[in-house]
């Protein structure tokens, strides 16, 4: 578990409110319980259109993270976005329960679906939402009809190590200041070095990126970790996939991403979207975004 570093629990509820009212006006607040104890659910759209659950990133990402997609999605999916146990978010574990193995979140995400009423469901997940996500389909294919992946982590390649170095002060001691730094390197929208050229394309949310500095210092579990999934495992996915990588990822190598996908998954539609980094998915990401995923949710 991360250092504990004086966070402070309203400051994190007001600016989590602050995201959330950027979401469709529809929008519902749900709570179901699940072996890991009471998952928060933000749901919007038409109660009889199929249900999408979204899964957040991680670090300080939680479910409102969704907010600048929510209103294309919710015009043919009701869409489920949900707040992790034990992570950032307002998610309640039961005690000191939570997901601690891969079994666990297909355990959890099963809850999750079966408190919702959804035999099965489209999914989609970011960055570490992404991995989850693709091993949820390997361990529970039956539920799954399409899976979208947003700039996946530790799925088709590893991390970069200039963006370990980069992340291990946050990630041995987050503080704001260290989060905010850290976004900023990663998306280019802090003070450019000189002679730099700024990258094009990206900011941050200012609201979005007040809830990523109030989230420092969660008292959050340790996330479940693990190797990629095996290339045969990867051979054997049935589900039709989108995979959109960020061209300004500084994560891991994009097209690297995209070729090994392409490689191993039998039925990938996979995309490079340009002047977009890691973390600015999905909250800031380009217009076409939202183009990209309604066609393929709605496509034969």
């Amino acid at each position: 578990m991360a250092e504990y570093t004086g966070y402070d629990s309203e400051a994190f509820q007001v600016a989590y409110d602050r995201v959330l009212a950027k979401w469709p006006a529809d929008r519902e607040a749900l709570t179901i319980a699940t072996p890991f104890g009471e998952t928060r659910v933000n749901t919007c759209g038409p109660r009889d259109a199929p249900p999408l659950l979204l899964l957040p990133g991680g670090g300080g990402a939680t479910s409102v993270s969704w907010y600048a997609q929510a209103a294309e999605l919710a015009r043919i999916r009701r869409v489920h976005a949900v707040d992790v146990p034990g992570a950032p978010g307002l998610s309640v574990p039961a005690g000191d329960r939570h997901p601690r193995t891969v079994a666990d979140l297909t355990l959890w995400l099963d809850a999750v679906l079966d408190g919702l009423g959804a035999a099965t469901a489209d999914l989609g997940g970011h960055s570490y939402g992404g991995w989850t996500a693709l091993h949820y389909a390997l361990g529970a294919p039956a539920r799954i009809r399409r899976l979208f992946l947003l700039d996946p982590t530790q799925c088709f390649a590893g991390f970069k190590t200039a963006y370990l170095l980069r992340a291990l002060p946050m990630l041995l001691r987050p503080t704001p200041r260290r989060v905010r730094t850290f976004l900023e390197w990663e998306t280019g929208t802090g003070a450019p070095p000189a002679r730099a050229k700024p990258r094009a394309g990206e900011s941050l949310d200012p609201d979005w990126l007040a809830l990523q500095e109030a989230a420092a210092g969660f008292p959050a579990a340790r996330p479940v970790t693990g190797a990629r999934p095996a290339p045969d495992a990867l051979r054997g996915v049935r589900a039709r996939v989108l995979l959109l990588v960020a061209a300004n990822s500084r994560t891991h190598d994009p097209r690297e991403v995209a070729a090994r996908a392409r490689a191993l998954l039998p039925r990938v539609e996979a995309a490079v979207l340009p002047d977009v980094s890691h973390h600015a998915l999905p909250q800031a990401a380009p217009a076409d975004l939202a183009r990209h995923l309604t066609a393929f949710l709605a496509g034969p």
